[in-house]
């Protein structure tokens, strides 16, 4: 079946080549940055002639985008693989938080923005992030929708619920310094669980 980021970020080019272009479109991003990287330098890691690049992807903004994207599914994957299998809305919103969590946190591609040239990133994050909302926004209510236990009825609005959770969720990642208790998973866990869950009642 097909989930919701599948909808909403069309996977980008799959084949062999396109992968590897990829690939090394990352790992030249990570190493150097988004400005300091040409199309010319990610050519030449992937192994391939300046043609065969622009053959896939026809412009460098276009590449990045393209890496964007995957990364971008890549997280919702392992949020969705996480919560999938949870039979109720509570524990599907819990785990997802945990490893969405966890997973911004970690992400190499947005580190390393966020450290080096925030001036890229964060106007899709702040002023300009209404896409990057709805996004994921739509990602959440389908999770909460898709729950077993969803009754169409309730009270709680399921995508007015979802971009609360998620513009808290951009601002813990965006400026991680809080007295919230968000150390460990469990950490999380428990954060959620006390101040999240009450506002599901219907």
């Amino acid at each position: 079946m097909v989930t919701s980021f599948e909808a909403l970020l069309p996977e980008p080019q799959v084949d062999e080549v396109s992968v590897r272009i990829l690939d090394a479109a990352l790992a030249e991003y990570l190493d150097h940055g988004l400005r300091r990287t040409s199309v010319d330098e990610v050519a030449r890691r992937a192994g391939l002639g300046r043609a065969t690049l622009y053959r896939r992807f026809a412009s460098r903004d276009e590449l990045v985008q393209a890496v964007l994207v995957r990364e971008s599914r890549r997280f919702f994957a392992a949020i969705n693989d996480a919560v999938e299998s949870l039979p109720t809305i509570a524990e599907r919103l819990v785990e997802g938080f945990v490893v969405g969590l966890r997973t911004a946190r970690e992400q190499p591609l947005l580190g390393r923005l966020l450290q080096s040239e925030p001036e890229f990133l964060l106007p899709f994050l702040t002023i300009h992030g209404g896409p990057a909302i709805a996004i994921a926004r739509q990602f959440m209510a389908d999770q909460y929708r898709r729950s077993p236990e969803y009754r169409a009825n309730t009270e709680v609005d399921p995508d007015e619920f979802a971009e609360i959770l998620v513009r808290l969720s951009m601002s813990l990642v965006l400026t991680p310094q809080t007295c919230l208790p968000l150390e460990t998973d469990d950490d999380v866990r428990a954060t959620a669980r006390r101040y999240f869950l009450p506002l599901l009642k219907s």
